[in-house]
């Protein structure tokens, strides 16, 4: 079991600056707890909210990894793939590692659709062609558009050194088979209970058994809250409860000691993950560091067992 962390971008603060040094600070704290995997996520047409676009603020945090893998999400029917595919490209070059695209379709009621001139309708078949065009891309191809894409004769440089993995999202079973069709790996949804965790993963392997691939990542991502104690972890989490923490059963929400986040990692490795990458659900700083460094304890709890 991997232990990975996709951190947020969203904050609410009267300073820009304040928000993206808290992003490098998790990054920095991330590293030192020696977690296997740095992610940031996309969004676009955000607000009120301060929101710090991926490719970017990765290029930052960056400076705070080292080796291990690291990558963003990329909602790609809102992106052209020879952009992506440059953004990419030399975030794969500054990255002294393995880079992870993440990717999905997005929500069809996502106000970034029409923000972006984009027509939710378009979403499946704008991102299989941007997929295969990005890829074709990496690959050093010259390439021409698609049917959602037209350009002429596009190619980029620098290309990745080694090949970028992919991982799709998915929650549905049309969009859980397209993960395992297209993909390297598979991103389970945020808002899964345990039962339906276990559930889309073994329809997944199902899938990718079907489709005669074997996925390099089986991931979930999971919030969480690593206390000093299970009564103190009780303690900051219950308001966060109580006020409805995004609308998630709270099944699906990870919280507790050090012992008790690790025995339920454990669980959704027996479930056949082998990602879990992790989500901050307290928005205090400095909670946020105190439970990030606590999960060098969990990660060697789930290590050992």
């Amino acid at each position: 079991m991997r232990i990975g962390v996709s951190l947020s971008s969203s904050h609410r603060t009267d300073d820009a600056r304040e928000g993206a040094r808290w992003m490098v600070e998790r990054a920095r704290a991330a590293n030192q707890a020696g977690l296997d995997s740095l992610f940031v996520g996309d969004h676009h047409s955000t607000g009120p909210g301060k929101y710090y676009q991926n490719s970017p603020i990765l290029g930052r945090l960056l400076a705070e990894w080292d080796g291990r893998p690291a990558g963003a999400l990329y909602l790609l029917p809102l992106w052209h793939p020879v952009l992506l595919a440059e953004q990419v490209g030399t975030l794969a070059s500054i990255a002294q590692g393995r880079f992870i695209m993440q990717c999905a379709v997005g929500a069809e009621d996502d106000p970034a659709f029409p923000a972006m001139g984009v027509k939710p309708s378009q979403r499946p078949s704008r991102f299989e062609e941007c997929l295969e065009t990005v890829r074709a891309l990496w690959a050093g191809e010259t390439v021409e558009g698609t049917r959602r894409y037209p350009f002429e004769r596009a190619r980029v440089a620098p290309v990745p050194t080694e090949p970028v993995e992919v991982w799709i999202g998915g929650s549905v079973p049309a969009t859980i088979d397209r993960a395992a069709r297209l993909g390297d790996g598979w991103l389970a949804d945020p808002g899964l209970t345990p039962v339906e965790a276990r559930e889309h993963a073994a329809y997944y392997l199902d899938r990718t058994v079907a489709h005669g691939r074997k996925p390099r990542a089986v991931a979930i991502r999971r919030d969480i809250y690593v206390g000093r104690d299970p009564e103190e972890a009780r303690r900051t989490v219950a308001p966060i409860l109580a006020r409805g923490y995004r609308g998630f059963d709270p099944s699906a929400l990870v919280w507790g000691s050090v012992e008790q986040v690790a025995e339920q990692f454990r669980a959704y490795a027996e479930a056949g993950y082998t990602d879990i990458i992790i989500r901050d659900l307290v928005a205090d700083p400095a909670l946020v560091l105190e439970s990030m460094g606590r999960l060098a304890e969990v990660r060697r709890s789930v290590a050992n067992g």
